[in-house]
């Protein structure tokens, strides 16, 4: 799961004023660069129009040094997206009067948390200042958590163990542990787990047919998928099968390019929440340069510049093997990106990884600016 979205846009699009405006160049042509220049194995996406209408792209292949063709709309981990539609869920609680944003999360999970001041609202933009469970987990030796399951729980006494990073409300700074107190509190309020919330309550209702949260011990793919590629201490590694219980509410939700922007259409338009919970779910934050130059942070989604002007709302996310990138313009215009490697993993280096994240945001860039 993706902590920052580093650097700026690798390049600026011509066109200005809408999102329809000229393109400078076309999505098949950014998906083929993100191959052959940056090195991912594959990249993926889909554009949806306003009026509904999507068009799936594809590049590279679905396996690492083999000719295998990577599937139009395939499934992937889509990370801290899964944030999204967890905040979803908790504003639906919130207009079910079952939740209320500015009390403390304490109010619904008695000694969760040290802190008694921190809100519910905080855990939603990451104002909480809670330490990030992920930092302090040893990711950097993935092979050896890769296949452990972890108790929503344990990630909180991880991050329990560790200092805050600001006080409650102070400051931006993101922490994945928000979102495992989130998960808790959908589970405290509802009685049913999170899974089944995010099931009953978004996939079903807006018929996301490839989009799933994997059962406990589930470390597969179920449906059509391109591999995903991690570097580990053994070098390269294909590392589809994954547990993705460390990231739970904060990132395990598995989709695809398409169902995504069905989702970030369908809650930008309303059809999720009343307006009341949507306009609070849109009241941004500063980013304080952890992500985009001029971005900002709502309520488990974020608001990015365009480069032809207005801006996008939607989430992205990172997990091991792949990156997701995308959202919605305020006219309806979808566009959701797949690569299936971090940006870096195969090059290596730090600097190659942030020339191939900036190319994964210049294509949103250039889609949600009207590149066909």
């Amino acid at each position: 799961m993706k902590k920052t979205l580093v650097g700026v846009l690798a390049a600026a699009m011509l066109c200005s004023g809408t999102a329809m405006a000229a393109p400078a160049t076309t999505i098949q042509k950014q998906l083929d660069g993100l191959v052959k220049q940056h090195e991912f194995p594959a990249a993926l996406s889909t554009v949806t129009e306003a009026n509904g209408r999507s068009t799936a792209h594809t590049s590279g292949t679905a396996e690492l040094n083999k000719r295998v063709p990577v599937p139009k709309n395939g499934q992937v981990r889509v990370g801290s997206n899964t944030k999204a539609f967890v905040a979803t869920v908790v504003m639906q609680l919130v207009a079910e009067k079952k939740v209320e944003l500015d009390q403390p999360i304490t109010k619904y999970l008695p000694g969760a948390i040290k802190d008694e001041r921190i809100t519910v609202r905080q855990l939603l933009n990451h104002t909480s200042g809670l330490a990030n469970y992920t930092n302090y987990m040893g990711l950097e030796k993935f092979e050896e958590v890769r296949h452990r399951y972890f108790e929503p729980r344990e990630l909180l006494d991880i991050a329990n163990a560790h200092e805050t990073t600001n006080q409650p409300g102070e400051k931006f700074k993101y922490s994945n542990t928000n979102y495992v107190l989130l998960g808790l509190l959908t589970q405290k309020v509802t009685g049913r787990p999170i899974a089944e919330n995010v099931e009953q309550r978004i996939i079903r209702k807006l018929n996301l047919k490839d989009t799933y949260w994997p059962g406990v011990g589930d470390q597969t793919i179920e449906g059509s998928h391109p591999h995903g590629y991690a570097r580990t201490s053994n070098g390269v590694e294909d590392v589809t099968e994954l547990d993705p219980s460390w990231g739970w509410a904060a990132g395990q939700i598995i989709s695809t390019t398409k169902d995504l922007n069905t989702f970030y259409r369908a809650l930008l338009k309303g059809d999720l929440l009343p307006a009341t919970q949507l306009k609070e779910m849109q009241k941004t934050v500063d980013t304080n340069g952890e992500m985009l130059p001029g971005a900002e942070y709502g309520l488990g989604i974020a608001s990015v510049p365009l480069t032809c002007g207005g801006r996008y709302w939607g989430h992205g996310g990172d997990i091991h093997g792949y990156e997701t990138r995308g959202g919605v313009t305020t006219d309806g215009r979808a566009f959701s990106i797949a690569v299936t490697a971090l940006p870096g993993t195969i090059q290596g280096t730090p600097e190659a990884g942030e020339k191939a994240h900036n190319a994964v945001l210049a294509t949103v860039d250039a889609a949600l600016c009207g590149a066909k």
